[in-house]
């Protein structure tokens, strides 16, 4: 057996870069950090696939491509169609026993594939919609139904692949770290995410067709190889089949048990609100840098870096608060108090034109979105069923999902609209003012969660805070 030693728990003899990273100390000898980080790399791919879905691409398309705002943010909504469907995903990986028994690698390895085939397809799809297959006498409705697929393809694809795959992350970590291996998930998201939208910023600096088919490309078979790494020896051929007691209980009796918890269905509304308040803006952020401050592609695109590594930091620091006993449902709430000023700073930008106020901005949106979801994501984990954690966090991630796709596409229809009957910027600026107060509206939503989670536990209240 090969050696554990680079893999032992975080002790304060190992280097001090290592102590700092984000929820190291869910490593132990049977689970060791390694392989963690390896099987995290399925999320590296699925923020790759969010950087050019509501970062790159929106730009690109709007600005370089001339594509109306509107339809732009139609099509990034587009996976919406399939986010649903996360949790009965997320509940079909719980029960499956495969002839091998594997349970949750051939639905990631299938979410890897259909990722796979939509990036693969988009390029092409895209010039069509902007109008380069033309002179090759194509009809536009051609370019709107092969890009409206593409989008479609992947987020069905990272959907099934990040649902399946953070299910597997719970199952080969104890119960009581189920959080925060999930927590470290989501960094590594975020992470992804950071580096895809720098490297992306460069390689399309100067931007052409040729530029963009070769950065697309290039992600989908990424993507194959990420998630290959991923999952490589992650569950073991012949394994304990611990999903057949689960095989008489449908779809309906695993969700009825799953909402009879602990102010579940009142959670999820107030996930699907914040998230929404945290989501219309990011079909517009790049192109009103873009358009209204003036900013180069590869400056914009670093935006989705800045974003990313404000909800980066939001993650990080919300885990050493929460692992001291600190309520998650607060937590969230810090998440709204965070997110009202960046909006307005956001706002100031277009009004001063100072970029400062954007960056800046922009950069505490990102940590006030990756406080609420590490908030309401912890919460989710602590109260849901022990073998439901499939269930939970595709009910989580489907709540999630759909609301932002919902916001994505009404935050370009809206500013469409309002720039329409006034001009471009009130039309962007009307998306975020709306933005803070539908934050507003997820705090008094959660006050209920507050009151509840005091009278039954004052413990939590009590937890450090620093």
């Amino acid at each position: 057996m090969r050696s554990l030693t680079h893999d032992a728990p975080v002790t304060p003899q190992q280097p001090w870069w290592l102590r700092l990273l984000p929820f190291s100390d869910v490593a132990s000898p049977d689970l060791p950090l390694s392989r963690l980080m390896r099987l995290a790399l399925f999320q590296v791919s699925v923020g790759m696939a969010l950087v050019l879905l509501i970062g790159t691409l929106n730009r690109v398309m709007i600005v370089e491509l001339k594509v109306p705002a509107s339809l732009v943010g139609v099509m990034v909504a587009m996976p919406l169609v399939f986010a649903p469907f996360r949790a009965l995903v997320g509940y079909r990986s719980d029960k499956h026993v495969s002839a091998i028994g594997w349970r949750r690698v051939p639905y990631i390895w299938m979410g890897s594939m259909v990722q796979f085939g939509g990036l693969a397809i988009m390029p092409f799809a895209l010039l069509v919609l902007a109008g380069a297959g033309q002179s090759a006498g194509a009809p536009a409705w051609i370019g709107q139904v092969a890009a409206g697929l593409a989008f479609l393809l992947v987020g069905a694809g990272l959907h099934t692949t990040q649902t399946v795959g953070l299910a597997l992350a719970t199952d080969l970590a104890p119960i009581e770290d189920h959080p925060k291996v999930v927590g470290l998930m989501y960094v590594m998201l975020l992470a992804g995410m950071v580096l895809s939208a720098l490297l992306f910023g460069y390689l399309l600096r100067d931007f052409s067709p040729g530029a963009l088919i070769e950065v697309i490309q290039g992600a989908a078979v990424m993507t194959l190889l990420l998630n290959g790494v991923a999952v490589w020896r992650q569950e073991t051929i012949g394994g304990p089949k611990a999903a057949v007691a689960l095989a008489d209980q449908d779809f309906a009796q695993a969700w009825s048990r799953f909402t009879q918890g602990d102010h579940a269905k009142r959670r999820l509304v107030a996930v699907g609100l914040g998230t929404m308040a945290f989501s219309m803006e990011d079909v517009l952020l790049e192109p009103f840098g873009g358009e209204i401050l003036h900013l180069t592609v590869g400056v914009t695109t670093a935006l989705t870096a800045t974003l990313a590594l404000g909800g980066l930091s939001g993650f990080a620091w919300a885990s050493r608060i929460l692992s001291r006993g600190f309520d998650p449902f607060r937590m969230a709430v810090w998440g709204t108090y965070v997110g009202i000023p960046a909006f307005l700073l956001v706002t100031g930008s277009a009004l001063t034109g100072a970029v400062w106020m954007f960056v800046l901005g922009t950069l505490l949106i990102g940590f006030g979105a990756g406080i609420f979801g590490h908030g309401t994501l912890t919460a989710t984990m602590n109260l849901a069923p022990k073998d439901q954690a499939g269930l939970a966090l595709g009910a989580w991630g489907a709540v999630q999902a759909t609301a932002a796709g919902v916001a994505v596409a009404w935050g370009g229809i809206m500013r469409d609209l309002v720039a329409h009957v006034t001009n471009s910027a009130t039309g962007y600026l009307s998306v975020y003012v709306l933005e803070a107060v539908l934050l507003l509206v997820t705090m008094i939503a959660m006050v209920p969660l507050l009151r509840s989670r005091s009278a039954s536990n004052p413990a939590f209240f009590q937890g450090e805070s620093s």
